[in-house]
């Protein structure tokens, strides 16, 4: 390819990491094609897309990734808007942090007035409120909590950006196509109806089902699917449109959408399988986690429950990079819950690293895939 870059290139998977890398190759004037089969379970289809990154527990290099896709969103929206894509379902609609036990709450806000420091314009106003006031701006919560509030916590909704992306990369020349794609050993992506796609650089982007592409070539990354339930539920008369996200510290979360819907979630069900099944168990477990911290939903409407297969890697870090022994080819997946956050940073980054510039975001992440015989760490 040299250091002019490739001038085409293939994207196969059109989740959060293949839109935005389509998008992003498209946007520096690659000719490139996105390639994905439909397949039910696709973690950015059902993802609530929370954008509020700072009060994890989480530390290290992940955290410096997290909060660093977080920053990042500004510009990606305002990329998108240049080709005139402005609906996403993007809004900063602050964030609470709230737990009974305000040790914990303590605990988070250093986390999040630590991380403030190096984006204050991102993450904004930082006050610690109790929890009536919590309960005016999210009324469902229960009673007895207390409470933090964060200016700059966002949401997206995962299937209307991921669609923007697209979109966005259409305009910018880009083409897509509906197939089941399969990688031959010499680099070529075979097509359902046998059409052969040649081009200067594929990227995996299969989220989940990374590994399946792999195969051909005898390589693998240490990634496996890790089911998430969500449900969105509506409270028919209630304008939830500018209530914040929720986060009990926990697993789970509330996510508030214009009108009347509260997507509530998630399962984190590891060794799940490939199977984007609702479950009566997962199904329970989602409910009594929602109504535990907003009691006030209780008779709220279940509208539907989102499946998604999570491509969660073996030490959460994402993997993303060139391929070894294979100029032409590229991955990116092992994003788990954090896609939606990370997703465009890193598509960027990789469209970059694919026209053969130095990257140093990926810097933070491990080498590309391994021999399919080599023993998991």
């Amino acid at each position: 390819m040299g250091r002019m870059g490739p001038r085409s290139a293939v994207v196969v998977g059109s989740g959060i990491a293949g839109a935005s890398t389509f998008f992003a190759l498209a946007r520096r004037g690659v000719e490139t094609t996105l390639v994905d089969d439909g397949a039910a379970g696709q973690a950015t289809a059902a993802s609530a897309g929370i954008l509020q990154p700072w009060s994890s527990a989480i530390d290290g290099p992940f955290a410096d990734l997290y909060v660093r896709g977080a920053a990042f969103w500004p510009e990606a929206l305002s990329r998108l808007a240049e080709v005139g894509v402005t609906h996403t379902d993007h809004r900063r609609s602050g964030a609470l942090v709230v737990n009974r036990d305000a040790s914990a709450v303590d605990a988070a806000e250093e986390r999040v007035e630590r991380r403030r420091q190096a984006e204050p314009d991102v993450v904004g106003r930082v006050e610690r409120i109790g929890g009536d006031r919590a309960r005016e701006l999210f009324p469902p919560l229960a009673r007895g909590l207390d409470a933090l509030w964060i200016e700059g916590g966002g949401r997206v909704d995962g299937r209307t950006v991921r669609d923007a992306l697209v979109e966005a990369g259409r305009r910018h020349g880009g083409r897509t196509v509906t197939a089941h794609a399969t990688l031959l050993d010499d680099g070529r992506v075979r097509l359902t109806d046998d059409q052969e796609l040649l081009a200067d650089a594929v990227v995996l982007a299969g989220g989940a089902w990374t590994n399946e592409l792999l195969g051909a070539l005898g390589l693998r990354v240490p990634v496996a699917p890790q089911r998430g339930q969500i449900t969105h539920l509506t409270l028919p008369g209630v304008e939830t449109t500018h209530w914040p996200s929720v986060h009990p510290l926990s697993h789970h979360y509330l996510v508030a959408f214009d009108g009347s819907r509260v997507a509530v979630g998630a399962t984190r069900e590891t060794g799940s399988g490939f199977d984007p099944r609702v479950t009566a168990a997962g199904q329970l477990q989602v409910l009594r986690d929602a109504v535990s911290i907003a009691p006030g939903l209780a008779d709220a409407t279940v509208l539907e429950t989102r499946v998604g297969l999570r491509p969660l890697a073996d030490d959460t870090m994402p993997i993303v990079g060139a391929v070894p022994g294979h100029e032409r080819l590229f991955v990116a997946t092992g994003y788990g819950a954090a896609g939606l956050t990370m997703g465009p940073l890193l598509g960027d980054a990789l469209a970059r690293l694919v026209l053969g510039d130095r990257v140093p975001e990926l810097n933070l992440l491990r080498p590309a895939p391994t021999p399919a015989s080599a023993p998991r760490h």
